[in-house]
């Protein structure tokens, strides 16, 4: 890339990005000799390996000597118990530290939470250890009988205004596609003071084992369809929020980076395929980038960023119903 005129920097979060591709948070962000890597093979930013909510509580029963509520969480939070030491928090926060003073790209922080409320006040941490920016991934997913619409929105709402009133730095909000309304709902979130919205993460696909009778997690993957839902909904709300689109799941390949800045993304979250193809992949990906932009004839990223996102309120229902006719009726 340093041969190259093209100028692939962006901004997301309020944050200059040297690329618009940042490693998303996993295993792989979790510790100081693959966040070195990643700085040098290209990434534009990295997110930390994610805090969980079951650590936070067990932080909370063990040095705060404050009772927490436990029984919810199941094995999750037994796992937390038996595995972990006691200061598993600290340790978070003192390696976010060394790592905001170790790297030069933004660093971004990574809360995993689900329903508790005491890990909003673990939210200003992030901050006070010198995160750039904090990711907040909202663990709901629509299998609960006695949750309804109005209590996700409801959450997401004070979430956010809790957050607000705790932190200044800037806040992503991760989804799942598993949202009712998805367009009026993330529409709503961008209007309450949130600086981006990732879309939708890797999440892990769930299979049965039929001779152990267990359910696991799917060795062979659908990237195609997981690909295919981040890049319809980038394509579609790109156009309508108030803030920052990531765009995260399934991107393997340069092209699919391209596509999604195509749709409107302002940043690619990638994890998966550096876990397969190993970090030095980011320089592949980067590569591919300015390679396609110099084919053509771009040499800023904001020449092309959201040519193909869907345009006004009320026309994503009507394209994709022309893309569908098109196909029924074969033609090109």
């Amino acid at each position: 890339m340093s041969g190259s005129t093209m100028d692939t920097a962006v901004k997301y979060l309020g944050m200059s990005l040297q690329s618009p591709i940042i490693v998303g948070a996993s295993s792989l962000t979790g510790t100081m000799d693959n966040l070195l890597e990643m700085e040098q093979a290209g990434a534009g930013a990295v997110v930390v390996k994610p805090l969980f909510e079951e650590q936070i509580i067990f932080d909370i029963k063990c040095n705060q000597k404050i009772f927490a509520p436990t029984g919810h969480y199941g094995e999750n939070y037994a796992l937390v118990e038996q595995t972990m030491p006691r200061d598993v928090v600290q340790n978070h926060f003192a390696f976010i530290h060394d790592a905001k003073r170790k790297l030069h790209v933004p660093v971004i922080g990574c809360l995993d939470c689900y329903q508790f409320e005491s890990w909003i006040n673990y939210a200003k941490r992030f901050q006070d250890a010198g995160c750039d920016a904090l990711e907040i991934n909202m663990s709901l997913f629509p299998y609960e009988t006695n949750t309804s619409v109005e209590d996700f929105d409801r959450l997401f709402q004070n979430v956010i205004s809790s957050l607000r009133r705790f932190v200044s730095i800037p806040i992503s909000i991760r989804v799942t596609p598993y949202y009712t309304d998805m367009s009026k709902a993330l529409m709503q979130l961008s209007w309450m003071g949130i600086q981006g919205v990732t879309v939708f993460g890797e999440q892990p696909l769930v299979d049965v084992d039929v001779e152990t009778e267990e359910i696991g997690v799917a060795s062979g993957r659908n990237l195609e369809n997981r690909f295919e839902d981040t890049l319809r909904w980038t394509g579609v709300l790109s156009d309508k929020l108030r803030c920052g689109i990531c765009s995260a799941g399934g991107v393997r390949t340069s092209e699919d980076v391209v596509k999604l800045l195509l749709c409107g993304a302002q940043a690619i979250q990638v994890s998966e395929c550096l876990k397969e193809n190993g970090i030095k992949h980011l320089g592949t990906l980067n590569e591919g980038l300015v390679a396609w932009m110099e084919r053509h004839n771009y040499d800023k990223i904001d020449l092309f960023r959201g040519k193909l996102a869907v345009k006004g309120a009320t026309k994503a229902g009507m394209q994709m119903r022309v893309r569908s006719i098109r196909n029924l009726w074969d033609v090109e």
